[in-house]
């Protein structure tokens, strides 16, 4: 299932907003400098470089401590919300935590699997080094220091393709084990609750071809605003979630035209990526 709505203007003035993308100046004051998410005026998150060469990254870094829960619209997550036009107020009460711009709400159906960084299914340890290699100064892969959720792919053409993550604003180790037991029990009983987002969609491919398997990588990522429970109990029940995003227009590396793509390219058949295709 996947629904999509119009790209809407949301979000409060830049120094108001509670979550901000940044990025940090360079010497000569050009756009290269360490990309942001911040949260409440704390970095949370290092996002991809813009330059759109160097590898895909979301990376957490000490001051990421911070979820954004909105209590008064909990209720109405705790189903399946019946569309972007329907939503009862949920886009309007999380789009005024980012700051002012254009967003693609998307609602979307996602079985989220939790990945550990180095360990089986890792992102940064398997597809990402078979196309770039390992950090040529450390000799390791990226890590991203915390777990994360795969949750879908699949091919753009034959020189691209569309990696899915979800990824918690704190790791899933802080959530209350009693909470993420009861929204488990409940998932296995047909529950299907519904986590919010704030998404970016980035394009990154080697300048140079000299690895395995070169392409470009698509990544898109939510970085999970409410449903951290959820999303933990999802994965452990194995059972499916609703997951409403708000694809920020322009705060990515992807391009308009790329961004577009993507109600059909999430329509498709999950599929993996066959290496060296």
């Amino acid at each position: 299932m996947i629904k999509w709505g119009e790209p809407r203007r949301l979000g409060v003035p830049g120094p108001e907003a509670r979550l901000r993308f940044e990025t940090e100046p360079t010497r000569a004051g050009g756009r290269m400098g360490r990309r942001l998410l911040v949260v409440d005026g704390e970095p949370a998150f290092e996002l991809s470089s813009w330059c759109g060469t160097c590898p895909f990254l979301f990376r957490r870094l000490e001051t990421g401590r911070q979820t954004l829960s909105l209590e008064h619209v909990r209720e109405r997550l705790s189903g399946t919300l019946p569309g972007p036009g329907d939503d009862g107020g949920v886009i309007d009460a999380f789009g005024a935590l980012p700051p002012e711009g254009d967003y693609l709400p998307m609602l979307l159906r996602v079985e989220p699997r939790l990945t550990i960084p180095g360990k089986g299914g890792d992102y940064y340890s398997g597809e990402q080094v078979a196309t770039w290699g390992v950090d040529q100064f450390w000799g390791l892969p990226e890590y991203p220091r915390t777990p994360y959720y795969r949750t879908f792919e699949t091919a753009v053409d034959a020189c691209a393709h569309l990696y899915e993550f979800i990824v918690p604003m704190v790791p899933p180790t802080w959530n209350d084990r009693k909470r993420v037991a009861e929204h488990a029990e409940s998932m296995a009983r047909g529950s299907a609750p519904t986590a919010v987002a704030v998404s970016t969609l980035d394009v990154c491919e080697p300048a140079l071809d000299l690895s395995a398997d070169y392409y470009r990588h698509w990544g898109l990522t939510h970085f999970l605003l409410d449903g951290h429970h959820e999303l933990e109990a999802a994965a452990t029940a194995g059972r499916p979630v609703q997951l409403l995003s708000l694809l920020a227009l322009g705060e990515g590396s992807a391009t308009a035209e790329d961004c577009a793509r993507l109600p059909d390219l999430r329509t498709q058949l999950r599929s993996a990526r066959a290496a060296g295709t």
